[in-house]
């Protein structure tokens, strides 16, 4: 139960990143700008760009953050007081590592077959679960670990919500520079 507690919550957190990603923020902003924003951004335009790009463009970034706490996690002993703790955290870093790899392969036409096992399983993103996502404003299904997030978010309009709050407290309007990547692209 704590490895799928992980696994979900892993799913949860991919879901925040990318609905931040493709919602908020500006392809200048340091740091983040150029490495999390454009790429998402430009893969709503050219989806299958995403597809091409290699092993080390697609996970590097997300390796950086997930493998130093899974080198920490593999080390504790999984008896006694960190069993829980160190299996959820193998849980939500082991699949939090994968999870770009994971939305590449939910759009790639034929993925390994092992893959396709588990999407077909729901243990991987679905590719029909995340082509919702690219239909219409990219404005819903941004979980693309296990996509499991997706429905009950959307049941409860949680991204609408969020945005309607942020937009009421900061002013900012959601996308309202989505027409500057589709320029630049």
């Amino acid at each position: 139960l704590a490895f799928v507690a992980g696994v979900a919550v892993a799913d949860l957190a991919s879901s925040l990143v990318h609905w931040a990603a493709d919602t908020w923020g500006r392809a200048d902003l340091p740091v983040i700008g150029q490495r999390l924003l454009v790429p998402f951004r430009v893969h709503h335009i050219n989806p299958n760009d995403f597809i091409h790009r290699p092993f080390l463009d697609t996970n590097g970034d997300v390796a950086a953050l997930s493998v130093p706490p899974l080198i920490v996690l593999l080390q504790l002993p999984l008896d006694g007081s960190f069993a829980v703790p160190a299996v959820f955290g193998l849980g939500f870093a082991g699949f939090g590592v994968m999870t770009n790899q994971i939305h590449q392969w939910a759009h790639t036409p034929v993925p390994p077959a092992p893959v396709r096992v588990l999407q077909a399983l729901g243990i991987l993103l679905r590719p029909d679960d995340h082509a919702a996502h690219h239909r219409g404003l990219y404005d819903r299904h941004y979980a693309i670990t296990t996509g499991w997030w997706n429905r009950p978010l959307e049941a409860i309009q949680f991204f609408r919500r969020a945005e309607t709050v942020i937009s009421r407290v900061t002013g900012a309007r959601p996308r309202a520079d989505e027409d500057t990547f589709k320029l630049s692209a």
